[in-house]
């Protein structure tokens, strides 16, 4: 569905934008706690990029959708005849204490719910894992003190901020070994939670066992799928042919061994989870390269209002009808302005998967849909990014602005090589 957006002579940033079909996320959760000219700024005022930033982040409904909405409150019709049959008590003001009626009452508003707290300080921070998964780490990170609030799939830490159980979610896109982790670009474009910030983690593999437990004893090896690629060549060399099996999460692959004392099986994860759940490294720094980073994003139900004073990255995502033949146009309107793109990212376009060569739908060659999904180096608040969305949004039916988040500046060590890492405590 296309949608007419409105129009103002200092923002053509986007014209009109289309919104592929959401996908109703499941209530189950499980939670422990035209022109190449960039010669005058696009959106001078605050309130000029404010408007651009809705157009670009909001969520867009449809008429039809808006009018059931407003139709119908907690299944009751707006009728008159609905209404008097809800058998409402009328207010007396009289009723109450002389000290209230001098009180002027508000409503209640979305913020009285969940206050916004100070940056780190008792922030509710939800991450997929269990206590000792390099995700906890990354929230500790990303919000130092905060809450952390484990969950046990992906989609659960998206819900827990959408129903404000969690005022933040950290959550991992990419690992310098293992490449993407594809289920949360997915779950990005199906949910309406922004992207705020990000955090680089060095990952520092272990290979963990039940005390006294020797190599020779192991028939396999479990962790997280990304976990099982950062460490394929190293456990190989360790001469562990075994079988390898993916589990939800790192720590939640040592927690298993331990609850249920197998003495058979091994677990590649945290020092600290070893330490939490009663393990023996067998192993230290078993990932394939010492230089094993995992960069996490920090996710919101409100973006940030992005500045020009830091180093910022925005991440966007963008499909066209014709498929992919527009993919170099869309490149070009970055490299025209010298913007760097950090990461492209190509995804299956799930509403329309396949599309046939042949108008008229009789051909037999057909051709595979994308979304893709483009992080580069510019703030929202810049001129040069907006007229390069702008000009984006010329050749493309959809487009959508994650975020537009500070980069993780900070400086990390990569795990120093070690003899640990080819040798077994025996």
């Amino acid at each position: 569905m296309r949608t007419l957006l409105p129009s103002s002579p200092h923002n053509p940033m986007l014209r009109y934008s289309q919104t592929p079909a959401t996908v109703t996320a499941s209530r189950r959760r499980f939670i422990h706690c035209g022109k190449r000219s960039d010669s005058s700024a696009v959106g001078s005022s605050r309130s000029d990029w404010q408007s651009s930033w809705a157009i670009l982040s909001s969520k867009v409904v449809s008429q039809e959708q808006s009018d059931s909405l407003l139709s119908s409150v907690n299944g009751h019709s707006n009728g008159s005849a609905e209404t008097s049959s809800l058998n409402l008590v009328p207010f007396d003001n009289n009723s109450l204490a002389p000290n209230q009626q001098s009180k002027k009452t508000t409503p209640l508003s979305i913020t009285d719910l969940s206050p916004a707290p100070m940056h780190g300080s008792n922030l509710r921070v939800a991450y997929q894992g269990v206590p000792g998964a390099y995700s906890e780490a990354a929230a500790g990170k990303a919000y130092p003190n905060c809450q952390a609030i484990p969950c046990d799939q992906f989609e659960v830490a998206f819900q827990a901020v959408e129903l404000w159980i969690a005022d933040r979610a950290v959550l991992p896109v990419e690992n310098s070994l293992g490449g993407s982790i594809h289920r949360n670009y997915d779950l990005l474009l199906r949910h309406r939670l922004h992207i705020v910030g990000e955090v680089q983690l060095p990952v520092h593999h272990c290979l963990l066992a039940l005390p006294g437990v020797r190599k020779e004893f192991l028939t396999r090896v479990i962790s997280h799928p990304q976990g099982l690629a950062q460490c394929e060549h190293t456990l190989t060399k360790l001469g562990l042919n075994v079988a390898r099996e993916a589990v939800d999460d790192t720590a939640g692959a040592a927690e298993f061994i331990a609850a249920n004392n197998v003495r058979d099986t091994a677990a590649i994860a945290s020092a600290r989870a070893a330490e939490i759940y009663g393990l023996e490294i067998l192993a230290d720094g078993i990932q394939d390269d010492a230089s094993n980073v995992t960069r996490f994003v920090m996710l919101a139900r409100e973006p940030i209002i992005p500045r020009t004073d830091r180093p910022f990255k925005t991440s966007i995502v963008f499909a066209h009808e014709k498929g992919t033949c527009v993919l170099f146009k869309v490149l070009s309107a970055f490299a025209f302005r010298n913007i760097s793109l950090t990461k492209i990212e190509s995804r299956p376009n799930h509403n329309v998967p396949i599309r046939l060569v042949d108008e008229a739908n009789v051909g037999t060659a057909k051709h595979f849909e994308y979304m893709f999904y483009v992080d580069f180096e510019a703030s929202m608040a810049e001129a040069r990014a907006q007229n390069a969305l702008s000009e984006v949004q010329e050749f493309t039916s959809f487009l959508r602005v994650l975020g537009s988040y500070p980069m993780d500046m900070t400086s990390w060590s990569p795990s120093p090589p070690s003899s640990s890492s080819s040798t077994l405590s025996l």
